[in-house]
């Protein structure tokens, strides 16, 4: 399906994008950013592979919550909940950091990006 692909070339975009700036300390916040899109996109494309409409939210946990049953994959959970508090943190600044702890370091930045790729490669395999 073309949108499937559409859906898994974007979020693998997104893991391309980090391994270019993974290294960077300042912008360990933008890799954070498209970890949580990467695995944002992998669900969408779960969702879309099975004929489930895609809603149109950047709540990867809701994402989760409709594909779950038919997933068959390992899911952090608390990690999850993690890089779901990431996407409006990440995109503005604001008083508050992006972690709990304060800003996101590179040790931060690569758990997030080895977490989305693990994701990504589960469900492409699992479409696939």
């Amino acid at each position: 399906k073309r949108l499937v692909k559409g859906w898994l070339d974007s979020a693998e975009m997104d893991l391309l994008s980090i391994e270019k700036i993974i290294d960077d300390e300042f912008l360990a916040p933008v890799v954070c950013f498209h970890a949580q899109q990467c695995v944002e996109k992998s669900f969408k494309a779960y969702s879309e592979s099975k004929g489930q409409k895609v809603p149109r939210t950047h709540d990867v946990i809701r994402l989760y919550g409709i594909i779950e049953s038919m997933l068959n994959i390992e899911i952090d959970r608390e990690l999850l909940q993690k890089v779901n508090d990431l996407y409006i943190d990440a995109r503005y600044p604001s008083e508050l950091s992006l972690l709990p702890d304060g800003r996101p370091y590179l040790e931060n930045a690569r758990e997030f990006y080895n977490y989305a790729k693990d994701i990504f490669e589960q469900v492409k395999k699992e479409i696939q």
